[in-house]
């Protein structure tokens, strides 16, 4: 496996496998899980409720044993977007690619246990995109608004960060665009960042502090500071020597994130401003993510671990962690057993995946260096005659 196929296997890997083992905790506090599992949990385990097919509110989603959510369904739709067109997208490929496949094609949804359709198994603010565009005919770039604020882009997001490996700016603008036909405001600020944050960390050589440099250099408004605060208090708890509690670093990001989360601490309870448009608010997953990322220095069990025991959206926090790992370190980073239990679990084809999203980085890359290289040369004859004029 050359260095591109392993940076494409371990953003995919690590989204996959962080999605899974964080499925099993979405929606508990920590002191709930600890409670449930005997202790931290430390890889995949089964459902938090015994009798999950009728229990609320988890019902009907067998969440656990290795069971990917519809972050990896989204992810890997995307990529299928992405496999035919084999170039970069914006929003009309969301309506008219992206959609399609969520309502007319038929797949394995672990969750279920069953083939249904990804429209089935989505939250409200992703069948949003199905409603505005299939049936609503809303112009692509702008179908976002209006929707729940959440971070329902931001989590398939990471195949725009591998279209653009090296180039997180590209990245960013052009998750913006994909994600405005699905969210707005910070919503759609935070997949821009995440896109920015894997294209950043999956770029030969890439260090923790490259990827941290790039996502900060990129964020605007609210997710901006929830960054800046969540990663200065990362800073501030290792330059004290940290904590030989493991719980201590979760809760460190927490309070750092808790004023620009408009959830609120009760999570399955959330504020009456919750999910709202806003200037000054972010998304909680995104921060905390990076949190946990550069708090481990880019070790992905680490980081995914303590995404897992944080609980609230725990899915997608870890989804987040292991992409951005899993680009800094390349598949050799990510556990081989969750790997292994969560593609069997889940009948994932990871490897045909990660095969097929090489093969389109390769020739959008490709062209994106020849673009590059035309536009070099234009550039240099105009600025020749200019000198000589």
């Amino acid at each position: 496996m050359d260095v591109l196929q392993s940076r494409v296997a371990g953003v995919l890997a690590g989204a996959a496998v962080g999605d899974a083992l964080g499925g099993a905790t979405e929606g508990w506090t920590p002191e709930q899980i600890e409670e449930r599992h005997g202790g931290r949990v430390k890889g995949i385990v089964g459902p938090f409720l015994a009798d999950w097919r009728t229990a609320r509110p988890i019902a009907p989603y067998h969440k656990g044993d290795g069971h990917v959510t519809d972050d990896t369904l989204m992810t890997h739709a995307l990529v299928e977007v992405y496999v035919k067109r084999r170039r970069h997208l914006d929003a009309f490929d969301i309506a008219g690619d992206l959609v399609p496949l969520m309502i007319g094609e038929r797949r394995w949804v672990p969750e279920l246990e069953d083939e249904a359709l990804i429209l089935q198994r989505v939250f409200l603010a992703e069948k949003w995109i199905v409603a505005k565009l299939h049936y609503g005919h809303a112009d692509p770039r702008e179908a976002g608004v209006g929707n729940i604020v959440n971070c329902g882009a931001t989590m398939y997001m990471a195949p725009v960060g591998l279209v653009h490996i090296g180039d997180p700016r590209g990245a960013y603008a052009e998750a913006i665009d994909l994600a405005g036909a699905h969210q707005s405001s910070y919503g759609r600020e935070a997949a821009g960042v995440f896109a920015a944050a894997v294209a950043a960390a999956a770029a030969p050589g890439a260090t923790v502090a490259d990827m941290r440099a790039a996502v900060t250099g990129v964020a605007h408004d609210g997710t901006a500071a929830a960054i800046e605060a969540v990663l200065a208090a990362v800073d501030a708890f290792r330059v004290a020597g940290g904590s030989d509690d493991p719980r201590e670093l979760g809760r460190v990001i927490r309070a750092a994130v808790s004023p620009y989360d408009t959830v609120g601490d009760q999570y399955r309870a959330p504020a009456m401003d919750a999910r709202l448009p806003s200037r000054t608010k972010s998304i909680e997953e995104l921060p905390v993510a990076l949190g946990f990322v550069i708090g481990h220095e880019g070790d992905a069990r680490a980081a995914v671990l303590d995404a897992v025991n944080y609980g609230r959206d725990s899915d997608s926090i870890a989804t987040m962690a292991g992409a951005i790992c899993g680009g800094l370190g390349g598949l050799d980073v990510i556990p081989e057993e969750w790997v292994r239990d969560v593609t069997k679990a889940s009948r994932l084809d990871l490897d045909g995946v990660v095969t097929a999203m090489t093969a389109v980085v390769r020739d959008v890359v490709g062209a994106d260096a020849e673009r590059a290289a035309r536009r070099a040369e234009a550039l240099q004859s105009l600025l020749g005659r200019e000198a000589a004029a």
